[in-house]
């Protein structure tokens, strides 16, 4: 549902336009300056995108989906194609599956023939990677890895266009960029760095847990990190009531916190900097899914 009668969320398009401000003054006038001032600022705008995208992807911020995506579909972080952002992360939004590592497309999972079949050395990665440190050094390059294999294993028409729509749309990203102060370089440096943000949020969003509705988290932060996410770490409440617009969920949170915790199991943590002291160098969850076959027996419908 929409916030007014005209169905214009101006705080997402104002947001949005922002954004793309931002973006193009740390290209074009910061990294004239300061190259390493450009890349961070440039990763924020990125960061910031990405989860804009998310929004659109949801129906905001207008009434036309063909004109939402639009704003968005050019994606400056290079590496993920809007099309295929929307499609796995609907599929996501099955909470039946949430954390299934074949069901789940956004699951950190692994099944554990998956994992037994691993070597050493990928064992160790997917360890490290299991830290919010490795998450945020490794996650973007694994994750990229893991998506596009997935797509090229099983390369259907709606996934070949969405990868072609990246690419045209990806060209005029790449050439401003060449026209700019900022060396390609730097950029590739800021695209990686803004992925790496997001992985932030998405470290612990999902547990594995026996009942659907109990695996995903709240984290009560209302600093920088929240704002950069759009609220998302209000994950259960989004995953409850995912069309409410990113500036609603903090309201919509308080008015029901006792029902959302009742309803997640008490999956909660203060702010994302207690989220790093406990976890920056020390894994949450274990790689290989603990409850897969539980999960799996739940859902057989009955003989």
């Amino acid at each position: 549902m929409k916030s007014n009668t005209w169905w214009v969320e101006w705080p997402t398009l104002v947001l949005l336009v922002a954004t793309y401000a931002v973006w193009g003054g740390a290209v074009f006038w910061l990294a004239s300056w300061s190259v390493l001032l450009a890349v961070i600022v440039a990763a924020l705008a990125i960061a910031q995108q990405s989860s804009l995208q998310h929004e659109v992807l949801h129906g905001h911020p207008l009434r036309w989906q063909w004109l939402n995506e639009a704003m968005v579909r050019p994606s400056l972080n290079l590496a993920v194609p809007y099309g295929r952002f929307r499609d796995t992360h609907l599929a996501h939004h099955r909470d039946v599956n949430l954390t299934d590592p074949y069901d789940d497309p956004e699951s950190n999972f692994l099944a554990g023939r998956d994992w037994a079949a691993l070597p050493s050395w990928a064992k160790l990665v997917y360890r490290m990677n299991n830290t919010l440190a490795g998450r945020m050094l490794l996650g973007p390059a694994i994750g990229q890895w893991a998506f596009m294999r997935g797509d090229i294993k099983a390369p259907s028409r709606r996934i070949v266009m969405s990868w072609l729509a990246h690419g045209i749309t990806t060209v005029p990203v790449i050439w401003l960029v060449i026209q700019s102060p900022m060396p390609l370089w730097a950029y590739l440096v800021a695209a990686y760095t803004g992925l790496s943000l997001l992985k932030i949020r998405t470290f612990l969003e999902h547990r594995a847990h026996e009942q659907s509705r109990a695996r995903s988290v709240i984290v009560e932060d209302r600093g920088p990190l929240a704002f950069l996410f759009l609220n998302n770490n209000l994950h259960v409440v989004h995953h409850m009531h995912p069309q409410v617009p990113w500036y609603d969920l903090p309201m919509l949170y308080r008015s029901g916190k006792d029902r959302f915790l009742a309803c997640n199991d008490s999956y909660i943590y203060p702010s994302y900097g207690a989220i790093f002291a406990r976890h920056l160098v020390r894994a949450k969850d274990p790689v290989e899914h603990p409850l897969l076959h539980r999960m799996l027996d739940d859902r057989m419908p009955p003989a």
